[in-house]
């Protein structure tokens, strides 16, 4: 099994170096601008540093469950394809929103289209996998079948 999910362990462990990389970034910001933990309010160059940081950690489990949903129940390449555009569109959101509030909007509309993407992908592999698995009921081949594509 793991040789089959390499892709999908690799796309994951770059979007936790990714996340390691946004929590550095809140530190050093700390240290720029004087702003000492618990504290969360400071100008507000950092706080846009830790806002940035703080909404990508929040979709960071959202994006982890469906891009495995995605690539084990629909397609590995795929998946793996979108979880990148993901992480790229994260990492221009975190800066875009770094220099300017205004900044982040691009590529927060990216992202948020490649989350819809992995997960109507794994709604349509946990469907497919359910019918052929419980119902007997291979839909994928009949419709290939009815479109003369098998």
């Amino acid at each position: 099994m793991s040789e089959e999910a390499v892709v999908l362990g690799a796309v994951t462990v770059l979007g936790v170096l990714e996340q390691a990389y946004f929590s550095l970034q809140v530190i050093y910001a700390r240290r720029k601008y004087s702003v000492s933990p618990p504290c969360t309010a400071g100008p507000p160059e950092f706080e846009r540093v830790f806002r940035a940081q703080a909404n990508c950690s929040e979709y960071f489990p959202i994006f982890i469950t469906v891009l495995w949903m995605s690539g084990l129940f629909f397609s590995q390449g795929l998946s793996s394809v979108c979880g990148l555009i993901y992480l790229y569109g994260r990492f221009r959101y975190f800066h875009g929103y770094s220099e300017s509030a205004q900044g982040r909007l691009a590529p927060l509309y990216l992202s948020a289209q490649v989350l819809w993407v992995l997960i109507g992908f794994s709604s349509l592999g946990v469907f497919l996998t359910f019918c052929r698995v419980y119902l007997n009921l291979d839909l994928l081949h009949g419709l290939c079948s009815a479109l003369s594509l098998v």
